[in-house]
């Protein structure tokens, strides 16, 4: 009957419906087995006797989305990867992403004061510091899909955070050496503050 064939229609509608979720959610996240899963050894470098070529990716934001600047460098620097690669030299593209610390505090306050509204001066740092961080966790790390679904040649089992223990470590050692060197030092200067965010920023 025509009732039971539009019944059939619309259940078929349904499942194609339900695909093309499934689909959609796949697309977002590279699949466990391709060469942009993070588990994936498809462009870690190989062993050989010629020079090794290494490229450290320029950290995006964590908080951010790809734009024109990123789509250039991952272009670029994934071209230089692939043709050493061919040319026979171990090759390795260093993925990473920045803390971006005032654009994630900017953020993370901004929705503290439309959902709950309450500013982070009120919740004191410890809680506030848990609070980023927990929001980074939940929403960071968009950059990076974006850059896997390109097919960005990064080894991405390496894929590091600014904040990781290991480069904080690395930085404050780089510090310390440089400022007994007696080439960076601490003193009064002329900053940009904010009065809004009530810290400085760069110009």
């Amino acid at each position: 009957s025509d009732e039971e064939e539009e019944e059939k229609e619309k259940e078929v509608e349904k499942e194609e419906e339900k695909e093309d979720e499934k689909s959609s959610l796949s697309r977002n996240k590279a699949p466990d087995d391709s060469p942009s899963s993070s588990s994936s050894a498809f462009f870690t470098p190989f062993t050989s006797l010629a020079s090794p070529f290494t490229i450290p990716m320029p950290p995006p934001n964590v908080t951010g989305r790809l734009h024109m600047g990123h789509a250039l460098f991952a272009v670029l620097q994934d071209s230089m990867a692939r043709v050493q690669r061919m040319r026979g030299r171990p090759t390795l593209w260093f993925p990473g992403t920045d803390h971006a610390g005032i654009a994630t505090q900017s953020v993370v306050e901004k929705h503290l004061l439309s959902s709950e509204g309450v500013h982070r001066t009120a919740l004191g740092r410890t809680e506030f510091e848990r609070r980023v961080w927990a929001w980074k966790k939940e929403y960071g790390g968009c950059i990076a899909q974006q850059l896997r679904r390109l097919g960005a040649s990064c080894d991405w089992r390496r894929e590091r955070f600014t904040l990781d223990k290991g480069l904080s470590e690395g930085v404050a050692a780089a510090f310390k050496a440089l400022h007994d060197r007696g080439l960076i030092y601490r003193g009064n200067y002329m900053v940009n503050w904010s009065p809004k965010l009530g810290t400085a920023v760069s110009d």
